[in-house]
């Protein structure tokens, strides 16, 4: 009989940033090595990923990490981990894997264990052993995973939906999920994003009459923006776009890689004489598509909008039509920039608001529950409240509330010989805010500092002393920037000179500077005077130098 223990080092409470840990006795298994996108109080962060620390510790006892598809809520974190720890093995599906080692080649990262698995292909690690099965969702060749263990076996869904009009590398195989569930389960790990939304995600999803219905009724250029890597959602525009005599022109060499490669690969499907190049961009009738993939949302857009862009300017005439829903995360992004297009005199089409994306509703994970008939229930990915949703689902069909797991990030949940030990055992969690290409944590302090100098601005203060006598040649000078404006504020400026002048004075004495004494007298008693007088508190650095 065995140990076993389930906890997240991200995507519970969250909608992203995913990493899930099965501990089976002495070997660890991962699933996903998501990010998160830094929304605008993150100031200069540009994404998020989990702290992998307890990977780092148990670096021996880790059979792998196991994704589940290519989207960056599940890969994100990939290029930093194996920067850090390149023989760590990444098992993932071929277009998952494609995906991968082109996002790695991008940053120069060298990955040793990347090794391809194909779906109902069983992974053997001994006595345990580890079984994708194929899903529907907004990519191919997505998997849930089946970890098989002496006391039942754990199920991973991922992302899915169930689709029947979905075929090849989107299909779901029913019959497996059937055949898992009639194992024995011990406990289901089923995403939470939609599980307050009613009845079955498909046919929501689907959006081509949208698409169609922007086609007839607008004759000027259209602009396609997509968010995500949502390979489904572009292959309803390709098959839109067919039935027109319009051109496509795809914008970005991220994206018209991935196409290309789609393509090439038979995922998608449409003419390519009907793709144009930059000299249909200016076409009364293009259709261009744009995508912000791995940069922050809508960057692409805002590149366009503010003029850095050198193909191209929004018109007037234009329509902008958002491919993908407007989550919640990336609702003030977007209603911004919906705003700065709409100044323009350009058109705004969004999706219809009960338009979803391929993630499981209520239905969904119902049937799901159904097939797998677990003995223990986990809902992970979402919000707090999605968890709880998914939770109510699984009551409704009959699950003792005992056996719904409800935790946060660290929570572990213990099955000793197959039963549930609940030992209030935590892992710490936490996040690590990537800045620029620097793999390393800015730190909590650094993004204190930030929101300092963003609220409040900040003083330096410089002087010059001679290196023999010590006595001040120049200065207190008094720099600020988005503090206070000098020429209104002389007054204020001539004050900040004197205390300074004073405090360097008193620090100094018999040939002796007290430098830090000084730095840190100005700090407090200028930092004084300014809350006194504008309620202020701005950055405040001393720089003193001898000549």
């Amino acid at each position: 009989m065995s140990k076993i223990k389930i906890f997240a080092l991200g995507g519970l409470n969250e909608n992203s940033k995913n990493m899930y840990v099965v501990e089976i006795n002495e070997d660890i298994y991962v699933f996903e090595a998501g990010l998160k996108y830094a929304d605008e109080k993150f100031l200069g962060v540009d994404y998020i990923i989990p702290d992998y620390t307890y990977i780092k510790n148990n670096i021996k006892r880790v059979k792998g990490i196991f994704i589940s598809h290519a989207h960056q809520e599940q890969i994100g974190a990939l290029k930093n981990i194996l920067e850090e720890m390149p023989s760590i093995k990444v098992f993932a599906t071929k277009f998952t894997l494609d995906f991968i080692k082109s996002n790695l080649n991008e940053v120069g990262v060298i990955a040793n264990n990347l090794v391809e698995i194909s779906p109902h292909k069983k992974i053997n690690f001994g006595d345990i052993s580890v079984f994708p099965i194929s899903l529907t969702h907004s990519l191919p060749d997505n998997v849930g995973y089946v970890i098989n263990t002496e006391d039942g076996a754990i199920v991973y869904t991922g992302n899915f939906v169930f689709d029947p009009t979905m075929r090849d590398s989107f299909k779901t195989d029913i019959g497996k999920l059937a055949y898992v569930g009639k194992q024995g389960v011990l406990c289901l790990m089923a995403e939470s994003l939609y599980a307050d939304k009613k009845g079955y995600t498909s046919p929501n999803h689907r959006i081509a009459n949208v698409i169609k219905e922007t086609l007839i009724r607008n004759e000027n250029r259209i602009i396609f923006n997509i968010f995500s890597n949502n390979v489904c959602r572009i292959q309803e525009l390709f098959d839109e776009v067919s039935k027109t005599h319009r051109k496509l022109i795809i914008m970005g060499k991220t994206l018209q890689s991935m196409i290309k490669y789609l393509l090439d690969n038979n995922y998608i499907f449409i003419d390519r004489e009907q793709i144009g190049d930059l000299s249909n961009l200016d076409d009364r009738d293009a259709v261009i598509l744009t995508s912000s993939d791995n940069e922050r949302p809508f960057s692409n857009l805002e590149r366009i909008l503010n003029g850095y862009d050198k193909y191209i300017k929004i018109k007037n005439t234009d329509t902008v039509f958002f491919l993908d829903s407007i989550t919640d995360s990336v609702e003030k992004i977007a209603v911004r920039i919906m705003d700065s297009i709409s100044r323009l005199g350009a058109e705004v089409v969004t999706l219809p608001r009960n338009s979803i994306t391929y993630h499981a509703s209520s239905e969904d994970l119902m049937l799901m529950l159904d097939l797998i008939n677990p003995k223990y229930y986990f809902p992970i990915t979402g919000e707090y409240r999605h968890q709880v949703a998914n939770a109510d689902v699984a009551s409704k069909i009959g699950m003792p509330k005992e056996n719904i797991l409800l935790k946060l990030n660290g929570d572990v949940i213990t099955f000793e010989n197959g039963n549930l030990i609940d030992n209030f055992e935590h892992i710490e969690v936490g996040d690590i805010m990537i800045d620029g290409t620097s793999s390393e944590d800015i730190g909590a302090l650094v993004l204190k500092d930030r929101e300092m100098l963003s609220d409040n601005g900040i003083v330096v203060v410089c002087a010059t002393l001679d290196k023999k006598t010590k006595e001040v040649l120049a200065g207190p000078t008094i720099l600020t920037r988005g503090f206070v404006y000098v020429k209104d504020s002389a007054d204020l400026i001539k004050e900040i000179e004197r205390i300074s002048l004073e405090k360097i004075i008193e620090n100094t004495s018999n040939n002796y500077v007290e430098y830090n004494k000084i730095k840190n007298a100005i700090r407090e008693d200028v930092g004084k005077y300014l809350y006194l007088e504008t309620e202020c508190k701005p950055m405040i650095i001393t720089v003193i130098q001898e000549v």
